[in-house]
């Protein structure tokens, strides 16, 4: 049996860079937060500039909004998407993809040794808040 709680609506994905974002002062940030996309998120950035002079700059910019938390950092703003290590950046866009278009952080995978399926989160298995 279900409770109210794991049927509301997750909207929060905790994750874990691969490598981590080092910021000016050296200090290594791997663990954040991911919300869910909104149309707002989708549709504003469109009609940026610097979208339209470079249309992959529109990642950065979903990813700026979206991004929620990244270890103590005050915000998640360009400049901290751009740079990131190019992995995490790809670790990233996966993550949005999976949350924003298949609704999961799931993948399936099989075991090397005895051949078994089963599913692992690439987020991480931390509950996400609505």
């Amino acid at each position: 049996m279900s409770t109210a709680t794991e049927q509301a609506l997750r909207t929060e994905y905790p994750f874990t860079l691969p490598r981590g974002y080092v910021d000016e002062s050296g200090r290594l940030h791997r663990e954040g937060v991911m919300r869910l996309a909104t149309a707002r998120d989708e549709l504003t950035p469109q009609n940026d500039g610097r979208v339209r002079q470079n249309p992959a700059y529109l990642t950065v910019l979903l990813l700026e909004r979206t991004v929620t938390k990244l270890g103590s950092l005050p915000a998640v703003d360009t400049f901290v998407v751009e740079n990131l290590f190019a992995s995490d950046l790809a670790f990233l866009q996966d993550l949005y993809r999976r949350v924003n278009q298949q609704g999961h952080t799931e993948i399936g995978v099989v075991c090397p040794s005895c051949g078994t399926d089963f599913a692992v989160d690439v987020a991480g298995d931390a509950p996400g808040g609505s």
